[in-house]
């Protein structure tokens, strides 16, 4: 969501002129807590007050004409100066962020290619982050999307997830996020590479790392071969740990990729191989209305070919919790509650067989 620019009583006005131009009266909100989120712009908010009269001029010229500065922003692209080029990506990073018709005009004035040469080439690690997030808010704009991916810029971003910042490879999630939108993207970025690096930060990220890295993973997640890749990279054993953890505030995500997951044989025996039988059952027993309703889901998907996954399951005492939810879920829940009864009725002897102390009785 775009935030507005708001103007707080501590900022003073400045007067200056820039480009034969002058400017005066310009402020800004400095509070780097109004970053955004959601993978909807950058987050970062690191933007250093001694750039705040930087910052204003961009603003205003948002708010103006600004053809001109754009494109001597794309030529400072290609400085020699890393200063420079910082400068450049920083203040286009902010064009874009600030003003969505900027994004075209952007893209239009040809800032798009050396944005990605200088993510896939660069070892300065802030002008790395700063032109990965120019990027990421450039692919908001769905004219941008298929510009973006036809200029190369999958795999650049498949380093910044590699080699970059957390706010780096936070962005890079967001930027393949967008990009994956169009559909056949999807699956170039997962023969890309894009998975492990993903799973990597679901596993080891920040709070926004993870929430970042599971949106995309679930975008990427609606391809069969994806699916693969993500289980394969060892997806399963982080989901399980955070469906698990009910502070993480990531059961929901976590749960949503993993009803994408167990489509697969693959994805099934990989749950059940690290333990996440008895963490549906918890979740469809003390988890949030929600939360039971994608657990029993995925129960159900997991025991409808398998009578030994059954047997699991009833074993971990999920008949109970299912009952209650059956008669007072959700109407969806509830089929599914009554669903998973069904399924677990069916395997008696083998129940019997496997654990006498089991109370299936429904």
């Amino acid at each position: 969501m775009e935030t507005e620019v708001q103007v707080p009583a501590q900022v003073q006005s400045n007067s200056f002129t820039y480009m034969g131009r002058s400017f005066s009266g310009l402020t800004v909100n400095d509070d780097s807590s109004l970053a955004f989120s959601d993978c909807n712009s950058d987050r970062s908010g690191e933007f250093p007050t001694a750039s705040s009269q930087s910052r204003r001029l961009i603003i205003a010229c948002a708010a103006d004409n600004s053809d001109e500065l754009v494109s001597q922003l794309v030529s400072d692209l290609h400085s020699s100066s890393i200063e420079e080029q910082k400068q450049a990506a920083l203040e286009l990073r902010l064009l874009a962020k600030n003003k969505p018709e900027n994004r075209i005009k952007i893209a239009e004035a040809g800032a798009i290619k050396p944005l990605i040469e200088i993510i896939s080439s660069s070892n300065d690690s802030q002008l790395h982050e700063y032109c990965v997030t120019a990027v990421l808010n450039l692919s908001l704009c769905d004219e941008n999307k298929e510009i973006i991916a036809s200029s190369g810029a999958i795999k650049p971003l498949i380093r910044a997830l590699k080699v970059g910042t957390s706010t780096a490879k936070e962005n890079a999630a967001c930027a393949l996020l967008r990009l994956s939108q169009v559909n056949l993207n999807k699956i170039t970025i997962g023969r890309f590479g894009a998975i492990p690096p993903l799973v990597n930060l679901l596993e080891s990220g920040n709070f926004r790392g993870k929430k970042d890295a599971s949106t995309a993973l679930y975008a990427l997640c609606s391809v069969r071969e994806n699916k693969i890749r993500a289980v394969e990279a060892g997806i399963m054993k982080p989901l399980v740990e955070l469906m698990s953890d009910f502070a993480s505030n990531m059961v929901d995500k976590s749960a949503f990729v993993l009803s994408l997951l167990v489509s697969v044989a693959e994805g099934r025996a990989a749950l059940v191989e690290e333990g996440g039988i008895p963490v549906l059952v918890e979740i469809v027993e003390v988890g949030t209305q929600r939360q039971k309703e994608i657990a029993v889901g995925i129960l159900v998907q997991l025991c409808e070919d398998s009578s030994s996954y059954r047997t699991m399951v009833a074993r971990e005492g999920a008949i109970p919790p299912l009952v209650a939810l059956s008669q007072s879920g959700t109407n969806r829940a509830k089929q599914k509650a009554e669903t998973l009864i069904a399924l677990l009725r069916q395997p008696r002897s083998a129940i019997a067989a496997a654990g006498a102390s089991s109370d299936v009785s429904v």
